[in-house]
């Protein structure tokens, strides 16, 4: 046999037996137990155990494919939500942008249009003015800063009113009459008529009831009853001083100018000490039994004085003098509309408009009703105050011709005064900070400080110079401006039409009971006595924005080329310095500055 073959021979004896063991292998899993035992090459268990594992193998694979198919998934289903809003917002901050340019441009045409009338109307302003107009739109969905609306309340609250408590015997009123009429606005007058209660006790003399002089800047011929409740005046004081209405018969047929008991203005120097009433006015007194103190105002100092004459000067202010009850209660109505008919009443309700403050409760409209915040702001802007500031307001040769004619007719030596003497220029009266705020600071420091556009705002004054147009930025910027005159119907303001004192009231209700006070003349009576009541009534919860003048002048003087941020962050620090809580200083106004022993005790 040839070599060839026996090679095909024995590959053919390799592959059967190769298939004879395949074969055996495979019908390893039927055969019996012994033929399992007596071959060695059908390992059952071994492989039942290998195929398992392969098994499990196999089926976690397919699990963590599901699994990370499942990841996968879910990855792109946030991947497409995310997606879905990312759209939306873009949209909403396409819709809100042009929301927001859209009231930014219209208020900027409006300022334009504005823009298109006499420059005194608007000063100098325009570029800020658009300024303010456009972060007001831009920041209307912004929360207002924090001290807006409140004062730094644990040191405010640590003073309580006290100026009822007495520790003295009433006063016999020995020594005779005392007259006085009162010169000025009902704020002046109110100052005269506590220097004039003050006196009556430091002269031992019996007081008639103050009368008001009649004024031709003020026009109003209101007396004392027509503005304050009389007996409660006299009875509130009985304690303190002897009061009566009127001077007895036998003194009433005097010609007091003849007899030398007439003492004006002229005749007493301002802020005048308790000594020069005790050296000069007291012989009169004693000599003719009557003085007429005529054109009395703000002829006491408030130091050097004794402790308790400072307090009945307090005692006087804030607890005697009551507004007679027809002010009190177009006052409710003005604060009830002021609120927006929430029915809930403020903290110095009461002391404002006495028992009218329960009819503010009768359209409570329920429990989870919030009251209507507002802001007041005192715009102490009438002719007379600018005529009087000899500070120029950007109108120009008719503006400066227009205050002196009126400067000629109401304030005869100011005029004279200014013909013969070289006084400070307008400009550096200004940068003094004597000069009052136009509305166009006004509004553009509310703008800076943070008020946003709903803000509410009062607005108290009388005729502003320049008219309602002069109000145009104020009321572009702030579109829910309200006066007494818009909130109080022809008929409901029928009883005060032409006496101006009696609107005062009025005002002063309103700017009183606010939520925040705005000043704007540090100067101004008005601001003076609401501010200081604020404080007296208020427990530390009624903040008053009292500005340094002198420092928005500085700030101001730049409006053609300081950007908006840098003017808000400087308004806001020249703001925030006033608002810090301290005691009076030596002889500073009580009626402003109440905080002090003589009128207010310390808590602690």
């Amino acid at each position: 046999m040839s070599s060839n073959h026996l090679l095909i021979e024995s590959d053919k004896e390799h592959e059967t037996l190769d298939r004879s063991s395949a074969s055996n292998f495979f019908s390893g899993s039927l055969s019996t137990p012994s033929s399992r035992q007596s071959s060695p090459r059908m390992e059952p268990s071994r492989f039942l155990k290998k195929m398992k594992r392969k098994g499990e193998k196999a089926w976690y694979k397919r699990k963590r494919v599901k699994s990370l198919v499942g990841v996968i998934g879910l990855i792109c289903f946030f991947f497409v939500v995310n997606w879905f809003m990312l759209v939306r917002l873009q949209y909403h901050g396409r819709k809100t942008n042009a929301f927001v340019n859209s009231s930014s441009v219209s208020v900027k045409k409006e300022l334009k249009k504005f823009g298109k009338g006499k420059r005194s109307q608007y000063g100098v302003y325009g570029r800020m003015l658009a300024l303010a107009a456009h972060a007001l739109a831009e920041g209307q969905n912004k929360r207002e800063p924090k001290d807006l609306w409140r004062e730094p309340v644990v040191p405010a609250s640590a003073w309580m009113p006290c100026a009822d408590q007495r520790n003295w015997e009433p006063s016999g009123g020995n020594n005779g009459y005392i007259l006085v009429t009162a010169n000025g606005g009902m704020n002046q007058q109110r100052v005269a008529i506590c220097n004039a209660v003050v006196l009556a006790r430091l002269l031992n003399a019996t007081l008639v009831v103050p009368k008001f002089m009649y004024s031709s800047v003020w026009r109003d011929v209101s007396q004392f009853s027509d503005i304050y409740q009389e007996e409660h005046f006299i009875n509130y004081l009985t304690p303190d001083i002897r009061m009566v209405k009127e001077l007895p018969n036998k003194l009433q047929s005097l010609d007091l100018e003849a007899i030398g008991s007439v003492v004006t203005d002229v005749d007493i120097p301002k802020e005048s000490k308790p000594s020069f009433y005790l050296k000069n006015i007291l012989p009169i007194l004693l000599r003719n039994g009557v003085v007429h103190l005529l054109g009395f105002g703000n002829r006491l100092a408030f130091d050097p004085i004794p402790f308790q004459l400072q307090r009945l000067r307090c005692r006087c202010n804030f607890h005697a003098l009551q507004f007679a009850p027809k002010i009190q209660e177009t006052g409710a109505l003005l604060l009830r509309r002021l609120r927006k008919h929430e029915g809930h009443s403020g903290p110095l309700d009461h002391y404002l408009v006495g028992p009218y403050a329960d009819s503010i409760m009768k359209e409570k409209r329920g429990q989870s009703a919030k009251a209507s915040r507002y802001l007041a702001i005192h715009l102490r802007f009438e002719i007379d105050m600018v005529a009087h500031s000899l500070c120029e307001f950007g109108g120009g040769e008719e503006e400066r011709q227009e205050l002196e004619k009126y400067r000629e007719i109401h304030f005869p030596a100011l005029a004279h005064l200014k013909k013969t003497t070289k006084l400070p220029s307008p400009a550096e009266i200004r940068s003094e900070g004597l000069c009052p705020l136009t509305p166009e600071e006004a509004v553009l420091m509310l703008a800076a400080l943070g008020f946003n556009r709903k803000t509410h705002v009062f607005v108290a004054g009388a005729q502003i110079y320049g008219g309602t147009r002069r109000l145009g930025a104020l009321n572009s910027l702030y579109p829910y401006l309200v006066t007494k005159e818009n909130l109080l119907s022809a008929t409901e303001l029928e009883p005060f039409k032409n006496f101006s004192s009696q609107l005062a009231a009025l005002d002063f209700i309103g700017c009183t009971a606010a939520n925040a006070f705005a000043m704007t003349d540090s100067g101004s009576q008005l601001s003076s006595l609401v501010s200081g009541y604020r404080i007296y009534y208020g427990g530390g919860k009624m903040p008053t924005i009292r500005p340094n003048k002198r420092r928005l002048a500085a700030i101001f003087v730049k409006n053609s080329t300081i950007e908006w941020k840098v003017f808000e962050q400087r308004v806001r620090k020249a703001v925030r310095q006033t608002k810090h809580i301290q005691s009076r200083s030596k002889g500073r106004s009580v009626y402003r500055y109440p905080r002090c022993k003589e009128c207010m005790c310390p808590t602690d």
